[in-house]
């Protein structure tokens, strides 16, 4: 077993989720962020490393073909993928991760690595979802009409996880979070191995 617990946020386009791992990420002190590869241009305030490794289609490639990602899909015509060596190595070394990735890519992360916590983020309605994608102002309704099928067809992966949390009221949904983070890390496999030397002592075994 890994030292470290590696979770999974899935969500449809337009759901939060980019926003509540962000949160997440600033309220659980030792959870980091799994950075991707992809080869879509950044977004405005996004930095290479930091949010994801921006690379280019045919570098994109090479990894694949080389084996270097622990699971790698095409979401709106952009790839994007997790390299494997990375996360091993963090988790051996007792760092916790979360990954950011869509249910394609959760299934072929649940077959390496069966411990996996894996969590779906939910809209409270297609309405909701409908409007907070529209709100962005980016697309056309042909656009949207789109990304809805595909968020349609995103959400009905949902019975894969473990956890679902729907996201209507942020600061609820942010709490659900912190709340499945917490337990998993006092579930007693990973107790033991953070509180070693405390049981030692308490069991008399020092």
């Amino acid at each position: 077993m890994n030292k470290g617990i590696l979770f999974i946020l899935s969500a449809a386009s337009g759901a939060g989720k980019t926003s509540l791992v962000t949160a997440l990420l600033e309220r659980e002190p030792g959870l980091s962020l799994a950075v991707s590869f992809t080869t879509r241009a950044p977004r405005s305030g996004e930095q290479d490393g930091v949010h994801y490794h921006f690379v280019g289609p045919d570098r994109f490639q090479r990894m694949v073909a080389a084996g270097e990602f622990l699971e790698h899909a095409q979401v709106f015509g952009n790839r994007y993928g997790t390299a494997e060596s990375t996360v091993r190595s963090q988790l051996e070394q007792g760092r916790d991760l979360v990954l950011e990735i869509n249910w394609q890519g959760a299934r072929q992360i649940r077959t390496r690595f069966p411990q996996t916590v894996s969590i779906f983020v939910l809209p409270p309605s297609a309405q909701v979802l409908e409007q907070r994608l529209r709100s962005r102002g980016l697309d056309s309704d042909q656009v949207i009409a789109g990304r809805m099928a595909e968020a349609r067809a995103e959400m009905a992966h949902y019975a894969e996880y473990d956890c679902l949390v729907v996201n209507d009221r942020f600061d609820v949904a942010l709490n659900d979070l912190v709340c499945l983070v917490r337990a998993e890390r006092l579930r007693r496999p990973y107790s033991e191995l953070r509180l070693g030397s405390l049981l030692a002592g308490l069991t008399g075994q020092e």
